[in-house]
């Protein structure tokens, strides 16, 4: 499967890392795994095709320092993050910052391989088309008024009781709007609704739009 290409699975812990290579390589996957950035970077020279699966939270470098450094070296492999704490804004930075997802841990088998395949599939026929998208425009065009405006705050980190309070409504109406919100769109989970919002033109580069 995905033959040339590579996983690589970047974590400090070793059960975790470990027990993700094994489900990886009981697919076929080729996987190389790394307990640090540090040894990730002083094995991987950019000119190997595949994708990266890395843990956000680690001593020393962390998984988006090792984002920030790929990017500003013009390394462009896919990335799928990881987290056990479930942050809102690392989640919103990784995704704005180019990652292709964003998976809370624990996480179950069929998330991570449909996330590794898709990764996989990017780094053998390129990126994805950037830009807005027209048709997604129109759709979140069409939520109404207070569904646009929850998924404006949603979209650049804030937490449901933060949202609640800049719109003076409380965290269940909240909860409320973002559960319409990813039915609406189809969104998957978070970092696919931050994917939607930056393909609509919701979210730039630098924020809400």
């Amino acid at each position: 499967m995905a033959d040339g290409l590579t996983v690589f699975v970047v974590d400090d812990h070793d059960t975790i890392r470990l027990t993700l290579r094994a489900l990886l390589e009981s697919e076929d996957f080729k996987v190389e795994d790394f307990e640090s950035p540090a040894a990730f970077l002083e094995a991987y020279d950019g000119s190997r095709k595949g994708c990266l699966v890395l843990d956000v939270r680690m001593p020393g470098m962390t998984g988006l320092e090792l984002q920030e450094k790929l990017v500003a070296d013009g390394i462009d492999i896919p990335i799928v993050f990881m987290s056990g704490h479930g942050d809102i804004p690392l989640a919103v930075k990784a995704i704005k910052n180019g990652a292709l997802d964003f998976v809370e841990k624990p996480f179950s088998d069929e998330v991570m391989l449909a996330c590794v395949e898709r990764a996989l599939k990017i780094a053998q026929s390129g990126p994805e088309q950037s830009g807005v998208n027209p048709e997604l425009k129109s759709m979140i065009e069409g939520l109404s008024p207070r569904e646009r405006e929850v998924l404006g705050l949603v979209v650049i980190g804030k937490s449901n009781k933060e949202v609640a309070r800049d719109l003076d409504i409380s965290p269940r109406t909240v909860e409320n709007h973002r559960a319409r919100l990813m039915f609406k769109t189809g969104a998957k989970n978070l970092s696919h609704l931050v994917r939607l919002a930056m393909s609509a033109g919701v979210l730039g580069p630098e924020g809400a739009n």
